[in-house]
Order: structure tokens, then C-alpha cells, then sequence
């Protein structure tokens, strides 16, 4: 039983649980699958505009859980999905510039378009496009993409057929590479956790104990709380911890000069963030040791503080940068 053949007889579950789980965050071959699907319904196994109608279906409904967790969650459901990305703040800004620079109308060809098909719907949400005119957009959207690659695999049918069993013939090839390509991904993350492995070493104080230490602290030493979270971007009303100042790790080498005053030897620096595993502020800190500046980090980073019942103040205004908002 060929490709084709598994996309007959279990063409409308694929095609929807394939398309929404794209539309909804998760890495899937769509295109292939329309393909298929269209080519399918050229051989008789399928209904074209039901395999259209299910398509467009179960993207609108990826599309709009994403827009209403946008909406809802802003920074956090944005951080999440850019977390593989060497860059996330670029991941973010970059994207949300492309898209408000277009305006709505970037929902028409989003999906078209690697990484931005599957930010657009979150970011609207995030700048608060109104639903309905997300919805009068993305459907159409939606509907021109999921039309586009199903038409394409039903026209052009006995090609993709030719292609497919091709693919199947050269099964073992395939094999091999997808072997080489994981070989090669275990290579990069041993290599990546050999390059990372000074980060261990790095000095770390729990929220609980940096409380203590400061309510007990009667001396005359500096002690500098540094905030590094690495997206430069805070919801309304957002907070930091009390009395700390901004570091912004993309422009470390130049906030360093402004934190020379601080770095004398009684100088104690603790920086904190809230990504997974500390892993900006451990990179910051590993950085400033470099500069003869003792740091540690704040383990858990802001939401250990809280936990912890630590003090508390709101972003001052000159350090929030806001995402654009359509009106």
C-alpha cells in the first residue's frame, strides 16, 4: 500500500488532524499532505470539495486557538513557540514587524511564507486585532492556501503518483539519511553541550537565600540585581524585581560600560531571567566573570522570586517596549 493509497483510506482524518496540528504550532508536512489528498481525489477515493471543506476547516480552527492564546497569554505563548530559535527576540520583533508593517492583509499569504504562517495567528491575537477582521482575513487565508495545494495535487495526479512510488522504491536511501541527519543532529548537541559546559560552574544563589541576604546585609557593600530577560519586551503591567536594574544581553558589551561603577571588588551582582534552565542569565553571568565581575544567578529566576515573596516593583516606563497594536 503506497502513500497515496493510505491518504484514500484514511484521507479526511489526515488531512484535518495534519492541518490543524500545523495551523496550531506543530511542524507537519501540509503541502505534502494536500498533495496527496488532491491527487486522491483525482483517483476517485476521495470527495474534492469535501477534502477542501475539511482542509480549510481544521486550519481556520489551528489559526484561531492560536489568535485566542495570542490574545490571552501575549509574551508567553510567542516565547514558547519561538524557544528553538537561535534568536527569540528577533523571532518575535522580526515577525511582528513584517506583520504590522502589511497590515491584516499578511494573513492572506501568511502560510505561504516558513515561520511567518505559523506566527501570524498568535501575533494577531497579540496585537490585538479585532476577531472578526481576523476571522473575515485568515478564513480567506486558509482557503486560498489548503485551495492552492490540493487543486495542485489534483491536477497534477499521475505525476505525484510517478514521484511517490519513486520515493518508495529509494525507501532505503531515505532511511539512510534520516540516520545521517539524526547522527548529525547528536553530533551538534554534544558539540553545543561540550561549548556550554563552563555554564556549570557558574555560581547560583536560590531566591529564598538572596531574601535572607538582603534583609540580614548591614553593610556598605553594592549589591546590583540585575534584570536580563532576553526578550526586551514586557506585558502591561509588568513587574521586576524590586530595585533592580536593566541589562539587555544583545547589547552586553555595551551595558557593561554603565555597570563599571558597580564592579568594584565588595560589588555583589545577581542576575535573574525567566527562561528555561536560567539559560540567559547563566550566559550573562559566565560573561561578566569574564570581566572580573563576580555573579550569580538567581536560580528559577523571577518566578522563584515571587514564589519566594520577594519585593516586587512595576517595569519603569523607559524599559518597556511595547509590540504595535492595530486600532
Amino acid at each position: 500500500m503506497n502513500l497515496i493509497s493510505v491518504v484514500a483510506h484514511h484521507g479526511y482524518l489526515i488531512t484535518a488532524g495534519m492541518v490543524f496540528a500545523s495551523a496550531a504550532g506543530v511542524p507537519m508536512p501540509v503541502s505534502v499532505v494536500l498533495l496527496l489528498a488532491g491527487a486522491a481525489a483525482h483517483g476517485g477515493n476521495l470527495h474534492l470539495p469535501l477534502v477542501l471543506l475539511v482542509a480549510w476547516m481544521a486550519a481556520s480552527m489551528g489559526d484561531t486557538l492560536l489568535f485566542l492564546g495570542g490574545r490571552f497569554t501575549g509574551w508567553w505563548l510567542l516565547s514558547l513557540m519561538c524557544r528553538l530559535s537561535v534568536n527569540p527576540e528577533a523571532c518575535i520583533f522580526g515577525a511582528a514587524e513584517y506583520f504590522y508593517r502589511r497590515g491584516p492583509h499578511t494573513l492572506l499569504f501568511a502560510k505561504f511564507l516558513p515561520g511567518l504562517g505559523t506566527m501570524a495567528a498568535p501575533l494577531a491575537g497579540s496585537l490585538h486585532m479585532r476577531l472578526r477582521r481576523f476571522l473575515r482575513m485568515d478564513l480567506t487565508g486558509a482557503a486560498l492556501y489548503c485551495s492552492t495545494w490540493t487543486l495542485t495535487g489534483y491536477l497534477l495526479s499521475r505525476w505525484i503518483d510517478d514521484v511517490v512510488r519513486m520515493v518508495e522504491r529509494a525507501g532505503h536511501v531515505m532511511g539512510v539519511t534520516i540516520f545521517v541527519l539524526l547522527v548529525g543532529y547528536g553530533v551538534m548537541m554534544a558539540v553545543r553541550m561540550y561549548r556550554d559546559r563552563h555554564y556549570a560552574e557558574v555560581p547560583r544563589i536560590s531566591a529564598e537565600e538572596l531574601k535572607q541576604r538582603m534583609a540580614e546585609d548591614d553593610s556598605n557593600k553594592v549589591m546590583v540585581i540585575a534584570d536580563v530577560r532576553s526578550h526586551g519586551y514586557y506585558d502591561p503591567g509588568g513587574q521586576r524585581i524590586k530595585n533592580s536594574i536593566r541589562v539587555e544581553p544583545s547589547r552586553l558589551m555595551h551595558e557593561l560600560v554603565a555597570l563599571r561603577e558597580f564592579m568594584a571588588p565588595e560589588c555583589e551582582v545577581y542576575v535573574y531571567c525567566s527562561c528555561v534552565r536560567n539559560a540567559t542569565s547563566v550566559r550573562i553571568a559566565h560573561m561578566l566573570s569574564k570581566k572580573n565581575c563576580r555573579t550569580q544567578v538567581i536560580d528559577g529566576g523571577l518566578r522563584a522570586w515571587i514564589k519566594a515573596g520577594g519585593e516586587l516593583e512595576p517595569v519603569p516606563a523607559a524599559d518597556v517596549e511595547h509590540l504595535p497594536r492595530f486600532n
